[in-house]
């Protein structure tokens, strides 16, 4: 019974830190608003808290995407203008908030070029600033763009550098398997779907390894990583990167056929010219 009443406890306090949190970064999200003259369309979080296996001291990364007034674009000297808004890191309370925003004309520019990140920004699950109207229509472009070749190779080549740069020894660092295996996991999904990967690691597992030693080994690590800080050095887990190797192995030698889609210039500009209307 006490342990219970423990665990309530501390769900309870976890609860109340996240809100607490979520409204200091809408917080900042207004002051960035008022002091760069910007209208932020759209604000997710980015990283290990979308993808579900952050630890007790995870950075918060929020990403947005924001307009300026209609009069800054209209310059012969736009494209040399700076179309990035990126803050200092700031640290506060036992946690570090990370932010930073593109502008929405950079941002169509890249989902135009099947981006991503860009996609990734707009299937995350958790949202800070939410315009109905424009992510309604930014998300079904984004489905006209999305490319399973470029996204595949990006993905595959994430998964390759991450595996190389941090799990070859006795000695690994632990939490760096989930920024291999959920690479690896979403170029299994665009292979097996031809879409864009859901952000949410669980989600990928439960489709693509819904049981199975490996899938226990890796419960058991996100069980590690998520009931304390950071999981830092550690020996290396073979069935994982016995797993790893073998993926990585197979999908080298895959060749996706790319498929036919539609670019939709017109209507980006349109969502631009829209936005900028309002």
């Amino acid at each position: 019974m006490e342990k219970m009443t423990v665990n309530k406890a501390n769900k309870k306090e976890n609860k109340r830190e996240s809100k607490n949190v979520t409204d200091e970064i809408v917080s900042r999200l207004n002051k960035l608003e008022a002091e760069n003259d910007v209208k932020v369309l759209f604000a997710i979080e980015s990283g290990s808290r979308a993808w579900g296996f952050e630890s007790e001291d995870s950075d918060y990364d929020v990403r947005f995407i924001y307009l300026r007034p209609r009069d800054w674009y209209l310059d012969i000297s736009v494209e040399a203008k700076r179309d990035v808004i990126d803050l200092p890191i700031e640290k506060s309370s036992g946690w570090e908030l990370d932010m930073v925003g593109w502008d929405l004309r950079k941002a169509l520019k890249l989902l135009a070029k099947s981006n991503p990140s860009i996609l990734e920004w707009l299937s995350s699950p958790v949202t800070y600033r939410d315009n109905p109207c424009f992510v309604r229509d930014i998300h079904e472009l984004a489905q006209s763009y999305f490319s399973p070749v470029s996204a595949f190779h990006h993905y595959l080549n994430m998964a390759k550098k991450n595996y190389r740069g941090y799990l070859r020894g006795e000695a690994v660092r632990l939490k760096k398997y989930f920024y291999v295996l959920r690479p690896l996991l979403c170029v299994r999904w665009i292979m097996k779907y031809e879409t864009q990967p859901p952000m949410e690691f669980e989600n990928l597992l439960n489709d693509l390894l819904p049981d199975g030693v490996l899938r226990n080994e890796i419960d058991a690590l996100i069980v590690r990583k998520r009931s304390g800080l950071e999981v830092d050095n550690g020996k290396r887990i073979s069935a994982l990167n016995d797993y790893i190797e073998l993926e990585i192995n197979q999908l080298e030698g895959v060749c996706l056929s790319s498929r036919s889609s539609e670019k939709l210039k017109d209507k980006l500009n349109q969502l631009f010219l829209d936005q900028l209307a309002k």
